[in-house]
């Protein structure tokens, strides 16, 4: 049994994750409720997957590495090595990925972003998909879905309000 890889995403309903200059100001300035589901998807995993720039906006805007207690990889073609809360990989995301989904271990989140994201989605490597839709439309920005994708058939295992959000939770049929 191959681990499962997640998505746990905030999207405008015309389909953007951010604007173009990465500002996800917008997402805060949303009436939500408790933590909108993140807790819950969060118990669920130990180990994230991202970019380098999606970790170099998260080390900019938090005040402390969001994930310390979980094993976290950042993908980058400049960083290497490690330090005390990543290892940065220089190898293939998806080759790199598959070798993890044999491991032992609970869920892996795929944080973003949209660059590796949607590599995951092209070898439809992503086996749960949780969208949370805000109620925004930026009219541009940051696609959550590029074009040429396969068809990924999904089934619907709930929906859930947060307030102003709406979330989506699909797994791969």
């Amino acid at each position: 049994m191959s681990r499962e890889v997640i998505l746990y995403i905030g999207v405008s309903l015309d389909g953007f994750i951010a604007k173009e200059d990465d500002d996800l100001q917008w997402l805060y300035e949303v009436e939500g409720e408790g933590d909108n589901g993140y807790s819950e998807m969060y118990a669920t995993i130990d180990t994230t997957i991202m970019g380098k720039r999606t970790y170099d906006y998260v080390i900019e805007h938090a005040e402390s590495f969001p994930y310390p207690e979980k094993k976290n990889y950042v993908f980058t073609t400049s960083d290497q090595g490690s330090n005390e809360y990543v290892d940065f990989v220089n190898e293939d995301v998806v080759a790199f990925t598959k070798k993890l989904k044999d491991q032992k271990g609970a869920k892996i989140w795929m944080v973003g972003g949209a660059s590796i994201l949607d590599d995951f989605i092209k070898e439809n490597l992503i086996d749960e998909y949780i969208i949370t839709v805000t109620p925004h439309i930026l009219g541009s920005g940051i696609p959550l879905f590029r074009e040429k994708n396969p068809q990924i058939n999904l089934t619907l295992i709930d929906t859930k309000r947060f307030g102003q959000f709406v979330q989506l939770h699909y797994i791969v049929k």
